[in-house]
């Protein structure tokens, strides 16, 4: 597994990729690979840290489980590649930016625009056997993720994380709430949208919270291709 992470991750995250719990993860992922196909494809399974340097982190965004279907996953929780159809969970999404913030419905999946303004859109897992959900669960990269948490929640600048859904919530033990904003909510799937999710506005308090530290805005607005 070939590991292509920016330079401000290597002193936060290379004493991990030396931990025997890692080597083994390694190992079962090539070997996954050479027997099944494995989503994303390897040169994307750590594509949200070079969207996201270190230092340019300002929101986290926790996903659980890559997208399962062809073509998909490309290493940014709840985004898809240009020309796939946006799943359920980002068609919901969309919808309640469109309440929250005015923006309109793009005609694409890509949330690259996003990732490039300072989220780290991160799966708690982030590679999956081909059309079988949360087949890569349990083999370490829960470990890995949630050193990841840790390391970001010890920067000293604040970071706004946002938490959808239970599996999600659960890392909040991790986060430092006097330095950190947690902003949390239902899941947007289609099992539990309309139990909390819808209405929740979490974009606009995620620019809440990041003008309240002085930072930037996000420009939520994903463009047409």
């Amino acid at each position: 597994m070939q590991i292509n992470i920016p330079q401000s991750w290597h002193e936060h995250l290379n004493d991990e990729f030396e931990k025997p719990y890692f080597r083994k993860l390694t190992q079962f992922v090539d070997d996954e690979r050479q027997k099944h196909e494995v989503f994303p494809p390897e040169e994307d399974v750590f594509s949200a840290f070079q969207h996201a340097p270190y230092d340019n982190v300002n929101v986290f965004l926790l996903g659980q489980d890559p997208y399962h279907d062809n073509n998909q996953a490309h290493g940014l929780c709840f985004s898809v590649r240009p020309g796939i159809k946006p799943p359920p969970s980002l068609v919901n999404m969309f919808k309640e930016l469109r309440e929250d913030q005015g923006c309109r419905i793009p005609n694409i999946g890509y949330l690259v625009p996003w990732a490039d303004q300072g989220i780290l859109m991160l799966n708690a897992v982030l590679t999956v056997r081909a059309h079988q959900a949360n087949s890569h669960k349990n083999h370490g990269w829960e470990t890995f993720t949630d050193h990841v948490i840790k390391v970001v929640n010890a920067k000293e600048s604040p970071v706004v994380f946002v938490l959808w859904g239970g599996y999600a919530q659960k890392k909040k033990a991790l986060i430092d709430t006097t330095r950190h904003t947690i902003i949390e909510s239902a899941h947007p799937s289609p099992l539990s949208a309309r139990n909390g999710f819808f209405g929740s506005r979490p974009f606009s308090k995620i620019n809440q919270a990041l003008q309240a530290a002085g930072k930037a805005e996000i420009d939520w607005q994903i463009p047409d291709l």
